[in-house]
């Protein structure tokens, strides 16, 4: 049991409190009725992800098992059978499928179209779309503004457009620092941790998380400072999250650049306390101004 709780990557489901966002933002956090929904939700796409997470271990288990790190999932490591890892993803797309039947989002066929596209669109990935370079970071940061537009539908919260530009922002300079763990692999043992490997390099990687990077932070300071977001916040003070945002930015780069510690976003925001504190910052000070005024 505990390598198959192993095999769900529970800690990733941290992702998919996007869907989230919109509920807070919008100012209704604590309408317990959407909460209720947004929750249902959630719990539909992390069993959806998880599922997902076993058919690409099943997929990837010869190049896993090259990897020292990857070499430890369940399936690579040989404590789940590969017959086993297709039976427990078929029971989490059932479980996911009782939530859309039996919960409030029961009808609502914007977020069980959304979420059946977002695994269709990961099982492309699995198969053949993660070979293609681009196409492979491009498909990770869209799965991204899925889980965002889906807490939109599920709540019946109308997106700005900044939540959606950031949020694929952010997604796509996270999924090129992660590739940069698989160069930095390839160029130490000669091992491919995936095809599309050779057509990154170091270079690359680095000048393209920088170039993203800084487009996020000028289009968060757009955010932070235009007019329309003022005056939906009633605050002019917003352009003062801006500093958490920055120093995490840094901060990523830092760990990934200097440090090498690019492998897994997830595994970086649980264990350096620098992220933790600029995300815990970040949300505390929204929270002062969506919910103190």
């Amino acid at each position: 049991m505990p390598d198959i709780i192993k095999l769900l990557r529970i800690s990733h489901w941290i992702k998919n409190l996007f869907i989230f966002m919109p509920l807070f933002f919008s100012g209704g956090f604590f309408d317990l009725s959407k909460l209720s929904t947004a929750g249902w939700a959630f719990l539909a796409f992390c069993l959806t992800a998880s599922a997902i997470y076993c058919l690409n271990d099943i997929i990837d288990v010869k190049n896993d098992r090259l990897h020292k790190e990857k070499s430890k999932r369940p399936i690579a490591a040989g404590k789940v059978t590969v017959t086993q890892a297709y039976m427990v993803m078929g029971v989490l797309l059932l479980l996911a499928a009782s939530i859309f039947l039996f919960t409030e989002l029961s009808g609502n066929y914007t977020v069980i179209g959304l979420t059946v596209f977002y695994f269709l669109m990961n099982i492309a990935y699995c198969l053949h779309l993660k070979h293609y370079s681009i196409i492979d970071v491009l498909i990770i940061s869209l799965g991204f503004v899925l889980r965002v537009v889906i807490g939109g539908f599920a709540t019946g919260t109308i997106l700005s457009h900044w939540i959606v530009q950031m949020t694929f922002l952010l997604a796509l300079f996270l999924a090129f620092a992660k590739r940069r763990d698989d160069v930095v692999l390839f160029t130490q043992t000669g091992i491919k941790p995936r095809n599309n490997t050779h057509r990154y390099t170091l270079e690359f990687i680095n000048q393209a998380t920088s170039s993203i990077a800084s487009i996020t932070m000028v289009c968060y300071i757009m955010y932070s400072t235009s007019e329309e977001v003022v005056k939906r916040f009633h605050n002019d003070y917003i352009y003062i999250t801006s500093l958490f945002v920055l120093s995490g930015l840094l901060r990523y780069q830092l760990l990934t650049i200097v440090d090498a510690r690019s492998g897994s976003p997830i595994k970086l925001l649980l264990k350096d306390k620098f992220l933790q504190v600029c995300l815990l910052g970040w949300a505390l000070t929204f929270f002062v101004i969506i919910y103190k005024r």
